[in-house]
């Protein structure tokens, strides 16, 4: 038991830092957005010079959707590993500690390595008697 407790403890801690990583390369986008934020204004205010032309507008919105949309992804995803390390360190909600670990497999190299070790180790049954809340739903 104590074995399992002091690997769950260390699979929180490493979520911890991998969401943090995730929030930092979440920031990436705002990039893209930024270009399309340039385009939009290039498009309404800008002045050419004879026979340049500029970009059109809706190609600055799709940019600025885009990059926008990447950003809250990576954020909800660094959130999510946030709260399953959390939930991992407290023996809480063991199958939304489970789902985000195949999630996160999608997200090389961190997140499958964290994600592959986190399934190995709550698929073990000595590992699920620490949750609560698995027994409960695995007797009923």
């Amino acid at each position: 038991m104590d074995r399992d407790a002091e690997q769950l403890n260390l699979l929180a801690i490493f979520h911890y830092v991998v969401a943090g990583l995730a929030a930092i390369f979440s920031f990436f986008p705002l990039i893209y957005t930024a270009v399309g934020v340039v385009f939009i204004f290039a498009a309404r205010h800008g002045t050419t010079k004879p026979g340049e032309e500029l970009p059109p507008e809706f190609l600055g919105w799709i940019f600025a959707v885009l990059g926008s949309l990447l950003f809250l992804i990576g954020i909800a995803m660094a959130i999510c590993v946030l709260v399953a390390g959390r939930s991992l360190a407290l023996r809480r909600r063991y199958t939304f500690a489970l789902v985000i670990a195949c999630i996160q497999c999608l997200f090389v190299p961190f997140g499958t390595v964290l994600g592959v070790f986190t399934i190995v180790v709550l698929s073990r049954e000595s590992v699920k008697a620490l949750f609560p809340k698995a027994i409960a739903q695995g007797s009923a």
